[in-house]
């Protein structure tokens, strides 16, 4: 097939194959004939177990996160994937975000009342009556079941209407109309549009990148107040203490001090030197000068 990444060939002639199909290289393949220690019982081969292992767990810190993250937890929910989540929580119309230990430990009353109602029920009875009304963990068991049965118009890729296929049997995810969000792992969760999603804790969005805004300066947002006006808002609004009359004193001598040295660095441009002649033309014309202003004249 076109998207076998993993082949296991026979030595007859011609050899036949067995094959991982994987179009979107999600699966991996590991040697051992055992789960991962930190996986649970499997939802489709192991089904009681399953159902057991979360029941008695649910004072674990896990349970205390929303019900779509928690569905993904394989310590737990082994087999479950992003799509059937989604395809689980639409079919019984569970808030997504709504916390996990609220919405299993329901579960857990209502079996426990189940079996006080009709301890005499036969177990063909009590599978029809959990057919129809299903709650969450076995949907965790008939949905991927559905999957797995419809072995040739779902699973297999190179079949003419295998995607038409898919299409038809989603009811919920990627279907047109229903509404997404991010959970807090980053994965895509789709619910029904008009679902209260909100409910308990609240999913984590990502962050969304800030168009380029130009900065004003710091003197544009802090406008610079001289001590002298200090002085007078002060004034205005009461009578400040002494201490701060006193310092307010100082940083006016010290504004004072350095506008002075400030002054004193400057440079004035001399003016244009004259033309200087003999000694006594240069006499003559300060004599001359001073009786223009009505001085006597030097003897």
């Amino acid at each position: 097939p076109r998207h076998a990444h993993l082949r296991f060939l026979t030595r007859e002639s011609p050899p036949r194959a067995l094959c991982f199909v994987d179009p979107r290289r999600f699966g991996s393949w590991r040697l051992g004939d055992a789960w991962q220690p930190e996986r649970g019982p499997c939802v489709v081969s192991e089904y009681q177990a399953f159902r057991e292992n979360v029941l008695k767990n649910l004072d674990d810190r896990a349970f205390d996160k929303p019900i779509c993250e928690v569905l993904l937890n394989q310590k737990y929910f082994n087999g479950i994937g992003n799509y059937l989540r989604a395809e689980i929580l639409y079919r019984l119309k569970i808030p997504p975000f709504e916390k996990a230990r609220t919405v299993l430990e329901a579960l857990k009353e209502q079996e426990q009342e189940r079996r006080k109602k009709d301890p005499s029920l036969t177990l063909s009875k009590k599978v029809k009556l959990r057919q129809e009304n299903p709650d969450l963990l076995e949907l965790c068991h008939t949905v991927p079941m559905e999957v797995i049965m419809a072995e040739k118009q779902l699973s297999d890729p190179e079949h003419s209407d295998y995607y038409s296929a898919v299409e038809k049997w989603l009811q919920c995810y990627l279907v047109p109309g229903m509404s997404s969000l991010r959970d807090r792992s980053g994965r895509t969760i789709w619910f029904q549009l008009g679902t209260p999603s909100h409910a308990g804790q609240r999913p984590r969005r990502t962050p969304r990148k800030k168009s380029p805004q130009l900065k004003a300066g710091p003197e544009a947002l802090s406008p610079k107040v001289t001590p002298r006006a200090l002085k007078q808002r002060r004034r205005a609004a009461g009578n400040p203490p002494k201490s701060e009359e006193k310092e307010e004193e100082k940083e006016e001598q010290a504004d004072g001090a350095r506008k002075g040295r400030a002054r004193r660095r400057r440079t004035v441009p001399a003016a244009p030197a004259s033309p200087e002649g003999p000694l006594s033309v240069r006499r003559s014309r300060r004599t001359s000068a001073r009786r223009g202003r009505g001085e006597p004249g030097s003897p």
